[in-house]
This record gives structure tokens, sequence and C-alpha cells, in this order.
């Protein structure tokens, strides 16, 4: 019994050994010197791939660059974008395009003529800067649909909004017999976007039917 009681004591011993072992492993050992080489191994991964994206990026930085100037050449060769660089020289060339399309369609301004035209501020933030000039007409109905369809077909692109028509009598400026005949009173927002500035954040774009026309003049050709 005596050699059998021995054995039991060594393994016992060995086992208590290597549980006191085990618990400085974890109290001491562990948290002191192993998590922390875990930590410094992970962060020199985390460095190598850093500097790899950081090596790709500075070895495709040539193409970017040709890429973007491409794109900021096709981007000023854009009829959509209204061409002045403010939005006071773009509402004088929105007025001057209204009175070229109604000149065109009423040489003389014989039988459509233009009673008011006053700038609209911009009401909210849109993806494109947008400039608006409330327009009032009175025109003959051949006259005003020629003038609608000068102002939505030229370039840079231009956009008619708020649309209302109302029948009237009222004289036409003409030098015939200058008696009265039927007419149309006309208003309108003709609005035409800025080109975006490079670099510059654009803001929240704003949904629905906006959002589309704004699209519509970015990808005019």
């Amino acid at each position: 019994m005596a050699p059998a009681n021995a054995e039991r004591d060594r393994w016992l011993a060995l086992g208590l050994l290597l549980a006191v072992l085990a618990l400085v492993y974890l109290l001491l050992v562990h948290p002191w010197w192993t998590a922390p080489m875990l930590q410094v191994n992970q962060d020199i991964a985390d460095s190598r791939s850093r500097e790899l994206r950081v090596r790709t990026q500075l070895q495709q930085a040539p193409q970017v660059e040709k890429q973007l100037a491409a794109a900021l050449a096709q981007q000023t060769k854009r009829p959509g974008f209204l061409p002045e660089a403010s939005a006071e020289l773009a509402t004088a060339g929105l007025v001057q395009r209204l009175e070229t399309a109604v000149l065109q369609a009423s040489p003389g301004n014989r039988s459509c003529a233009i009673t008011n035209r006053s700038p609209m501020p911009q009401a909210s933030r849109e993806r494109f800067d947008r400039v608006v000039v409330q327009v009032r007409l009175r025109c003959g109905t051949p006259e005003l649909a020629a003038v609608l369809h000068s102002l939505e077909s030229g370039t840079p692109r231009l956009f008619v909004d708020n649309l209302s028509v109302l029948s009237q009598h009222y004289t036409y400026m003409a030098n015939t017999a200058g008696g009265n005949s039927a007419g149309l009173e006309v208003s309108f927002d003709l609005y035409g976007y800025l080109r975006p500035v490079p670099g510059a954040l654009p803001p929240t774009a704003a949904g629905g039917a906006t959002a589309s026309a704004a699209q519509g003049a970015a990808n005019a050709d």
C-alpha cells in the first residue's frame, strides 16, 4: 500500500504544481506579457495593412489625377449648367435669354410681351445652386408655345415650373386695326443651375422633381 500511496501523492503534487503554474500564468504572465505582445503583433499587422493601402493609393495617384482632370475638362464643356459664375450674373443671363425668346416669338413684342420679371431667392439648399426668375407674360397661344419651346430646348438647360395660364382679352401691341383679341396671361418660374465649384462639398440633395431637373442639367449633352 505504501508504494501506491506514494505514487498517488506524486501525481497529486504534480497536478497541484500544474494548477499553480496555470494560475500564475493567468494572473501574471498573460496580462503582463502575452496580451501586450498579441496587441503589438496586431498593431504591426494593422500598420502594414495601412502602409500597403497608402502605397497602393500613391501608385494610383497619377491615374487618379489624370481622371480628375479629364472629368473637370468634360464638366466645363457641359452645356447643362449656366455659364455664369455667380447668381447675380446668372439671373441677368436668364432675363436676357427670356427676352431673346420672346423677341424671336414675337418681333417687336406685337403679340407677346414681358410684363414682369423678378429674381427669386433660393428657398432651400440643393445638390446644385438654383437661380430662379419669376416671369409674367402676355402672349398669344402660338407665341407662348414658341417661347416655352425656345427656353427649354436650348443650351444651357433651363426649366419652367409653376406654369399658370389664364385666358383674357387684351389689346395686342400691333400695327393693325388695333382691335382686341383673346390672349393669355401667363406666369411661371424660369430657372437653371450654377456649375458646381470643384472641391466644394455638395449640400444634401433635394428630392422630387427638383432633383430630377438638376440631374437633367448635369447630364445634358
